[in-house]
């Protein structure tokens, strides 16, 4: 294969039908999603064959139990994708709204009009789920998008492929409205991310080493996150039952995700009440932790304890382990997580209103949370309908991205026949 021809290919198409994308009303888009979904359930069983197929190439090319997690496609999995798509169909269409009307003395009225981006290239890694929910805000938005995900879920990709073109089909759509890229090889993604003539923003999903090689090589801005170095502080005016129970959720719930807690932060009044109560809870999971001196004074019972160093406070771990520190209060909680952060996702655990305050208005992140688990910051639980990834950039888009970061705002001008003097 001419993985450049092929490209320039399947850009050409991508942008012919963003112009078709754009013009669709919400009803076709609608319809287009509701027959996805249908069809995810219909086809449930092939879909967890194809799966089992990834699955077991996979483990003979020894995979990461983290990545293997984030490659399985459970029955809850294939059923949230569905219920995705259905919570897709019911939130507003975002397109073609007109808002901050206002008139000037000129008589000119002025506004912005909300309008899709375009194309959109996604690049990611393992995760099947991407695939559905990448199309079906892309459908909803009006956009067109390229989907190029890993090799490891190519047989569930191309499965997942079929049902969407029947969806789009179904709705009068046009099928290279979504494009999976049909090869895995990585040349492909050097092509997306050099055709800013037909992609108009490159929305990445994988690994550090995937990003930073994007971000030396991509001529198409992108919206990324680097890294999921997510804090739960344990303020000492926090309920204890609350605080065990978070702090083990946003540990233990899942290893592999970018909004898992990697660093509890304990304010030094409370540590002795509730880090013993959590190491139990650890141990259950076999959860190694990583202390500073005075965590480990308080654990050193614990079997799975050592010290922690400098660059634990700035590791993603995406498996059992957590780096534990003891703070002085909210003051140094909120330094330490605005230096270590990775700007994602933070929460307090916290009865004090003015503290809680504090946390949401100081903590640099695109989540900031108070008295619930990291393991929230994501589209679906947000009610978005689904994600098209979590944002730590600053520009355009922050946190999870929903429809509306996948559209922009131009400036709408009605007159009366006015000339500027």
């Amino acid at each position: 294969m001419d993985i450049k021809q092929y490209m320039n290919d399947v850009g050409q198409r991508a942008r012919t039908a963003s112009r078709a994308m754009a013009k669709a009303g919400t009803s076709a888009k609608n319809q287009a999603l509701l027959l996805i979904a249908a069809a995810i359930r219909r086809d449930a069983e092939l879909l967890r064959e194809a799966n089992r197929k990834d699955l077991d190439a996979a483990r003979a090319n020894g995979l990461a139990e983290a990545m293997l997690d984030r490659l399985t496609l459970s029955d809850k999995a294939i059923a949230t994708m569905a219920e995705g798509l259905e919570q897709v169909v019911a939130l507003p269409d975002p397109i073609g709204e007109i808002t901050n009307m206002r008139c000037r003395p000129t008589g000119i009225q002025v506004g912005q009009m909300r309008v899709p981006l375009g194309v959109i290239g996604i690049i990611y890694e393992a995760r099947p789920n991407v695939t559905v929910d990448a199309a079906g805000l892309c459908i909803k938005s009006g956009n067109a998008t390229i989907l190029r995900g890993g090799s490891e879920a190519i047989h569930c990709n191309q499965a997942l492929s079929k049902l969407v073109k029947e969806g789009l089909a179904g709705a009068g759509l046009p099928s290279d409205a979504v494009q999976i890229v049909e090869t895995t090889d990585r040349a492909a993604v050097g092509e997306l991310i050099t055709m800013p003539q037909y992609v108009d923003v490159i929305v990445p999903r994988g690994g550090k080493g995937l990003i930073e090689r994007l971000m030396k090589e991509s001529k198409v801005p992108m919206i990324k996150h680097l890294d999921g170095i997510c804090h739960v502080y344990i303020d000492d005016s926090a309920d204890i039952e609350k605080a065990l129970r978070i702090a083990f959720n946003a540990k233990c719930h899942r290893y592999g995700t970018c909004n898992t807690m990697e660093t509890l932060l304990v304010a030094r009044g409370i540590a002795s009440n509730v880090l013993p109560g959590l190491a139990k809870l650890y141990a259950e999971k076999e959860v190694e932790l990583r202390g500073d001196d005075e965590a480990r004074k308080i654990l050193a019972a614990y079997p799975r304890l050592t010290a922690a160093n400098e660059e634990d406070w700035r590791t993603e771990y995406l498996a059992p382990v957590l780096a534990v520190k003891v703070v002085a209060g909210v003051d140094e909680a909120i330094d330490h997580i605005n230096t270590y952060s990775s700007q994602h996702t933070d929460s307090i655990v916290t009865e004090d209103y003015s503290k809680a305050m504090r946390f949401l208005r100081e903590v640099d992140s695109a989540s900031v949370m108070v008295n619930a688990s990291t393991r929230f910051a994501d589209g679906f639980e947000y009610g978005l309908g689904a994600e098209i990834g979590i944002s730590n950039d600053k520009l355009h888009a922050r946190g999870p991205v929903g429809l509306e970061g996948l559209t922009s705002l131009k400036f709408v001008v009605f007159g009366h026949g006015e000339i500027r003097e």
